[in-house]
């Protein structure tokens, strides 16, 4: 791990107990998020993004592996120290009406923050959630409405500012604009990248939308089965991705051009039940790319330069020779965030 690292994810497996075999819905994850860096994490529908976002702020317990948070370990901890710890550590969930109380207006939820953890009086209170309104781009003539008489963009935003009030240095994002309008989503996403910038924050941005990934990310982080498969700067992966999954999912992105546009040729059949994992590469039985190795052997994540892909064919990897299917699968993509065909996970 760096140690510019802010928040260090290492052999992280979150199990679940059920009728027959555990469900393994994040089995081996090690990741870290840089200080400033927008980490992106995607994958498809049930392949372990969301309880990775829940794991890593503390709102699932691990089954084993550990998350360090600016060098400190985040379980077993303390109440005293949790509580300093959702100073710098917050949440933005994918559906605003779940992650707001119908009952409380705009100012009693983001005026919560203040009365938790610095005891402020109600004026300078009022001071700071009318400044807080203004930063995320909402009129503070709102504070006094309720869930509900706002607009799921409004909403969002609102979301945001909740989790902002208490300057946080790392948002965990768990398909934050996913449930938006793709005109909505550019302004939270623009909104996400000017509060990168204002305030140094760093994010863990989980998403299945592979054009927002394009926006806002530095590395990307492909998640399949309860693993990642490939770790990569945006740039790189989205040139050239090393590992056949990654190459699927991006080939599955509509094109909006219909001169330009490609049959969908997303990831053939569905996904393994997490509770029984194929043996060998996970991925073998919908690879295109599939050889007598794959069933038999579980690949490492083969580094190549600043790349990782679990692949036994990608760069670095002991077959990388006979690798095929490569190159970019992305050059026609358009540059306007919208929905993919790969459903979130949740």
């Amino acid at each position: 791990m760096s140690t510019s690292a802010l928040l260090e994810i290492t052999d992280l497996r979150v199990h679940y107990a059920s009728s027959g075999a555990p469900v393994r819905a994040v089995d081996g994850v090690t990741l870290a998020v840089e200080r400033g860096e927008t980490l992106a994490l995607v994958g498809e529908s049930g392949c372990g993004k969301s309880t990775l976002a829940r794991a890593a702020v503390g709102l699932e317990a691990p089954t084993a592996g550990s998350i360090r948070f600016d060098g400190k370990p985040l379980l077993p901890f303390p109440a005293a120290e949790r509580r300093a710890l959702a100073r710098r550590l917050q949440m933005v969930f994918q559906d605003p009406d779940a992650s707001l109380n119908p009952r409380l207006t705009a100012f009693a939820a983001l005026s919560e923050p203040f009365e938790l953890h610095e005891r402020l009086d109600r004026t300078e209170r009022e001071r700071r959630v009318c400044a807080l309104l203004e930063r995320v781009g909402l009129d503070p003539a709102l504070r006094g409405r309720y869930p509900h008489e706002l607009s799921g963009g409004q909403k969002q935003r609102l979301c945001i500012a909740r989790a902002l009030a208490i300057k946080p240095g790392l948002l965990v994002c768990d398909e934050a604009v996913s449930a938006l309008d793709v005109s909505i989503q550019a302004q939270i996403l623009n909104l996400l990248a000017d509060l990168k910038q204002e305030l140094g924050l760093s994010y863990l941005f989980i998403t299945h939308d592979l054009r927002v990934v394009r926006h806002i990310a530095d590395r990307v982080a492909v998640m399949y089965l309860g693993q990642i498969v490939e770790l990569a700067p945006a740039e790189a992966l989205f040139a050239a991705p090393a590992h056949p999954y990654t190459r699927a999912l991006l080939r599955a992105v509509p094109i909006v051009d219909p001169d330009q546009a490609h049959p969908v040729a997303g990831v053939r059949g569905e996904i393994p039940s997490p509770a029984r994992p194929p043996g060998g590469c996970r991925f073998h039985p919908r690879c295109p790319d599939v050889f007598e190795r794959c069933p038999n052997e579980v690949p490492d994540l083969y580094a190549a330069g600043p790349r990782r892909a679990r692949c036994f064919l990608a760069p670095g990897g002991p077959d990388a020779q006979g690798a095929s299917g490569g190159g970019s699968a992305t050059s026609q993509l358009s540059s306007a965030p919208t929905q993919s065909a790969v459903s979130p996970s949740k």
